[in-house]
């Protein structure tokens, strides 16, 4: 009997692969373990937030075209003042400009609830901010937390942008200016949040932005759980609403949401500029894991921007992608010194008009007088197990100022209609297991 045993586990042992998927993916990319933390989904508890503040009882009325700014901020001023706690938004819609969270306060939106922005630009104050790569001065958010560390969002209510108007003007203004800048007319973020730590937003559904949706800057350990960010493509286009930008962050987990806007899903930033790596407002972004997400119609899925310097340590896992127009968008920008590195974009399914997209970003181009233009690297970029439809397989065109190495394509099944492949534009491509229309490639 106990030789018996003995051989049965033998050979369950034997059967087990020699390293478990669970222990690949304890590592980043270059080979560094992933903290535990990036395991832990634990929800925040409403009653784990302190004194909660519902809008209701402090004179804030449900009523969608009542403007009420000023009666909603007082609340989180007094709930700042009193040592902090939870402001609650009660089922029904309540009508705001920008709104400004202390230390130690947090947002709750009850399930029915609506914090629905105003369409006036008047009512976002212009303030010292953070856009398209540079700090200047901006109109706020509708959610701002500037310096909250702990801040969260929770519940199962609604932020609404309200950004028809917006969206509007901004199409007039391009119909008048083809080249017009993305800051050329005036609109709010949904939610900026600026130099915040262990920050979690959680079950909401952030909509119709008047501009980008979430914004994240200057901050680390952020979680964004079981979120739905949505902009619409059509009728009206809802521009550069990218559902999340990551603007010089470390430790970020983006788990079990759903993205779908008329700009980059996912977007990570970080300064532009020929001088951008000196600027120390400006940095990388680290250590980001995105998994166990959907995407619908988007300009990307996961995008390396155009404002981005250096991204490092980035993982994409266990996606599903329906009509984006890019999976995997390395954007070259050829005034601006970038690198990005250590990138995975494994366990895919769906469908893309591109599968990997690498491309100089010429659009406002700007050496502001230096002779040489800088040089970019990208290194050590990996898809794996990707089963997808496109119409395009491998669209990249690069200039001298690029760097392309080590990439490695593994297990992909892909059906393209353009199933053109040079993989001389990269030193050092390594092709496993990958067939396109049916045939094999190397």
């Amino acid at each position: 009997m106990k030789n018996l045993l003995s051989a049965l586990l033998f050979a369950i042992l034997i059967s087990q692969p020699a390293f478990s998927q669970e222990t690949t993916h304890d590592l980043w990319p270059d080979g560094t373990p992933i903290s535990d933390w990036f395991h832990d989904y634990s929800k925040v508890k409403l009653e784990d937030l302190g004194k909660q503040y519902t809008l209701t009882d402090f004179g804030v009325k449900n009523d969608s075209s009542l403007l009420q700014t000023q009666q909603i901020q007082a609340v989180i001023d007094q709930a700042a003042k009193n040592g902090g706690g939870v402001i609650i938004v009660p089922k029904g819609t309540f009508l705001s400009g920008a709104l400004f969270f202390k230390p130690k306060t947090h947002l709750y939106l009850a399930e029915g609830a609506v914090l629905k922005g105003s369409d006036d630009i008047s009512h976002y104050p212009l303030l010292p901010s953070r856009m398209e790569g540079q700090n200047l001065d901006y109109f706020a958010a509708l959610v701002n937390a500037y310096g909250v560390d702990g801040f969260t969002i929770s519940g199962h209510g609604t932020i609404n942008g309200n950004g028809l108007k917006f969206w509007e003007a901004f199409w007039q203004r391009r119909k008048e200016d083809p080249n017009c800048t993305n800051l050329e007319v005036s609109r709010p973020r949904l939610v900026f949040i600026w130099k915040s730590n262990d920050v979690q937003l959680q079950d909401v559904s952030l909509i119709n932005a008047g501009f980008w949706s979430s914004h994240y800057y200057q901050s680390n350990n952020i979680k964004l759980l079981d979120l739905r960010i949505t902009s619409p493509h059509q009728p009206v286009k809802a521009p550069s609403t990218d559902a999340i930008d990551l603007d010089v962050v470390s430790n970020v987990l983006i788990k079990g949401c759903y993205l779908a806007v008329n700009d980059d899903a996912i977007a990570l930033k970080g300064g532009k500029g020929p001088w951008a790596d000196t600027d120390p407002n400006n940095g990388e972004n680290t250590n980001i894991l995105i998994e166990d997400s959907e995407f619908g119609f988007c300009h990307s899925a996961l995008t390396c921007g155009s404002e981005s310097i250096h991204n490092k340590n980035v993982i994409m896992r266990n996606i599903k992608v329906q009509d984006a127009v890019r999976l995997l968008w390395l954007k070259m920008r050829p005034d601006t010194p970038q690198h990005y590195e250590y990138i995975t974009v494994e366990n895919i399914k769906g469908q893309a008009h591109s599968f990997l997209y690498v491309k100089p970003w010429t659009q406002f181009f700007d050496l502001k007088g230096k002779e040489q233009v800088p040089i970019s690297y990208s290194d050590h970029i990996t898809m794996k197990n990707i089963d997808l439809d496109c119409e395009i397989f491998f669209d990249v065109a690069i200039t001298e100022h690029d760097r392309l190495s080590d990439f490695t394509f593994e297990n992909l099944n892909i059906r393209a209609t353009k199933a053109d492949f040079e993989p001389s534009f990269v030193k050092g491509f390594e092709v496993k297991n990958v067939k396109v229309n049916g045939k094999m490639i190397e």
